[in-house]
């Protein structure tokens, strides 16, 4: 009996210890970390093959397309919950998830048929797009990746993972449990440039509008997708940050939106901007935790207002533009790219410093003093006639790489959205573990991943202030927010936007910004393998580098009492006024979807620099090992001393 429970415990100590933490594989001879994906279900997305639907059809086609998205949600989330017993025996997801997933999308895709059929023709082949296929997971080499920053990926087993500890799950499965893996992160430093400026034709129109609407400082955020799913509560199945428009919600009609107030400093700005919150896999609850669109599909963390968001409208590179209609609605990005493939995706990660490089599918590992910066770049060409179109795309476009728009279309406005975020370069060597990972919100099935980043956008700006901004950029002037053209007014102080709009404008339509005098840590990389000005400098908690008196909070990361951070700190603008206080944490904000109290003006809070990063050296050191194997040794001396009593009793017997 001894010698059987030694065995026991050596051999449950062994399994417990084997995957490392939160069950992840440690690093292999090469130093990377392994981390395990998981398994999704890969629709066909019928929204995109509807490009002709009439108007008496659309509400009917629009709630059933929704509840496709919810299907496909729910069979997710009964994939993860089954993983276990999925793990070993992956066929009989077929008889519990996928084919009753494949009834169900029947059904509805036939309602669609049959709404449009009542007032126009009936589409042909929809039948066809019911069945989804079950995507293994893959085991990717992780770790610090540069370039396209492509894993080498096999198949796994196991469909999905669960919650561990500091908000890194079984096999690298984010918090909530569907990613984000660290071959989701590349290092911004080891990237090559890749994002040229357009030539510039003689006709081009090369002025700039901006409007400055805030960061979202007052926590207004929902999961609905008003331009997708009017109508239909969590239609997104992912949470937005919604800046300008107040009155963004599902059942929000176009009188709603024209009437609202607004974030923007213009007040003639009423348009709508929004996109997925990021969030720190950190553990945080936040309050939509337990609520649709949130914990219970997947997003969860701590959701980050960000530090900074640009919006700057921009010329046609070969042409003059012509105002874009009032209520245009566009996306750009497909929030299902990572099922879908990479034909709409069209979101661009890097960190400010280097924003002549561009990730695509990878999130950004940027140096200390460096901010993690996303950049959209909507489409600019415009059909002429409809705000709106049965799939959201065919009605705009993008230009050519001269510039030229298809025929029949007509260069607009283009908006160039930038958003920075102040958040530390996750430990992605340990799953986030001493720094958490950060990733945008998604449909659960989509794990977080960066390709399916996008954003939104409607068209409630006033006429005249339309005219204005489009007699500015064809007349190559640079107006609005902090601009010299003197079309709309500049931020005032005490708006409390916390925008910083002119702090780094968006040079021309490439979305990179132009060096900042004041912040030199800005001008561009041009050579991937110079090591940049500032390279990361592990600091002891406590320590001083010359920015200010450190300390630490409950998380181990360094805080800052007083003053900025130093993470790319920008000067104030001229003619901004007073400095904007820093955004309230998330945690600080008020219920999902309400406002909440902005900080005091001089609070000094800021988010806090990277982490000190634990020594890789310690583990796996000699001293931990002979620590950690005491568990084994006295299980040893048991099945031992269990021996010696068997033949002691052997002996006795005869």
């Amino acid at each position: 009996m001894l010698g059987g429970g030694g065995l026991v415990a050596a051999n449950v100590y062994a399994s417990a210890t084997e995957g490392g933490w939160g069950g992840q594989s440690g690093p292999d001879a090469t130093g990377q970390v392994k981390s395990a994906g998981m398994a999704t279900i890969d629709c066909p997305d019928v929204g995109s093959r509807l490009t002709n639907v009439p108007d008496g059809a659309r509400a009917d086609v629009d709630r059933a397309l929704a509840e496709l998205d919810r299907q496909t949600a729910s069979a997710y989330q009964q994939l993860q919950a089954s993983a276990q017993a999925l793990s070993a025996d992956p066929h009989a997801a077929d008889d519990s998830v996928m084919n009753p997933l494949k009834d169900k999308r029947s059904a509805t895709i036939e309602r669609i048929a049959v709404a449009i059929d009542r007032v126009g023709d009936r589409p042909e082949g929809l039948e066809s797009l019911a069945a989804c296929a079950l995507l293994p997971g893959q085991e990717a080499t992780g770790g610090v990746t540069g370039g396209t920053g492509q894993p080498t990926a096999t198949a796994s087993a196991s469909p999905g993972g669960g919650q561990g500890q500091g908000g890194a799950g079984q096999a690298g499965a984010g918090q909530g449990g569907n990613g984000p893996v660290a071959s989701d992160y590349a290092d911004i430093t080891a990237v090559q440039p890749n994002a040229p400026q357009p030539a510039q034709q003689a006709d081009a129109s090369r002025g700039s509008f901006t409007s400055d609407c805030g960061v979202n400082a007052n926590g207004l955020r929902n999961s609905d997708n008003v331009i997708v799913a009017p109508g239909v509560s969590n239609g997104a199945h992912h949470f937005h940050d919604y800046v300008g428009n107040q009155s963004n919600n599902a059942f929000a009609s176009d009188d709603d939106l024209a009437k609202a107030d607004t974030s923007c400093v213009d007040k003639g700005d009423r348009s709508t901007y929004y996109w997925p919150v990021l969030r720190l896999q950190n553990g945080k609850q936040e309050r939509d935790a337990g609520a649709p669109g949130g914990g219970t599909e997947g997003n969860a963390g701590q959701i980050v207002t960000p530090k900074q968001v640009t919006l700057t409208f921009v010329g046609n590179p070969r042409s003059k533009v012509t105002g874009m209609p009032r209520l245009l609605r566009i996306i750009t990005g497909d929030a299902k790219a990572f099922v879908n493939g990479p034909a709409n995706a069209n979101a661009s990660w890097s960190c400010t410093g280097y924003e002549d490089r561009q990730l695509k599918d990878k999130y950004p590992l940027c140096p200390s003093g460096s901010d993690v910066v996303r950049t959209f770049h909507f489409q600019s060409c415009w059909d002429g006639r409809n705000t709106d179109s049965a799939n959201h795309r065919t009605h705009v476009a993008f230009e050519g790489p001269d510039g030229s728009c298809p025929e029949g279309f007509r260069a607009i406005p283009q908006l160039v959205q930038r958003i920075v975020y102040d958040v530390p370069a996750p430990s992605v060597e340990d799953g986030g573990r001493t720094v958490p990972l950060f990733a945008v919100d998604s449909f659960p099935e989509q794990l977080h991943k960066p390709v399916t980043d996008h954003g939104d956008f409607i068209n409630v700006f006033d006429e005249s202030l339309m005219r204005q901004m489009v007699d500015c950029i064809n007349s190559g002037r640079t107006c609005g927010a902090g601009g010299d053209g003197g079309a709309s007014a500049s931020p005032s102080a005490g708006t409390g936007t916390g925008s910083g709009a002119t702090a780094e404008p968006t040079a021309g339509a490439s979305g990179t910004p132009a060096p900042s005098a004041s912040n030199p840590s800005e001008l561009p990389r041009t050579d991937a393998t110079t090591t940049p000005a500032h390279t990361t400098k592990h600091s002891a908690p406590g320590e001083q580098d010359g920015r200010g008196e450190q300390g630490t909070d409950d998380t181990g990361r360094r805080t800052k009492q007083g003053g900025r951070s130093g993470h790319g700190a920008q000067a104030t603008p001229a003619g901004a006024g007073t400095s904007h206080s820093a955004a309230p944490s998330a945690s600080q904000a008020g219920e999902i979807g309400q406002a909440a109290q902005s900080p005091e003006p001089g609070s000094g809070r800021t988010t806090p620099p990277p982490a000190q990063s634990e020594p890789q050296a310690v583990h796996g050191g000699l001293a931990e090992t002979g620590a950690n194997l005491w568990p084994a040794g006295l299980g040893t001396l048991l099945a031992l001393s269990g021996l010696v009593m068997l033949i002691r009793a052997k002996r006795l017997r005869y």
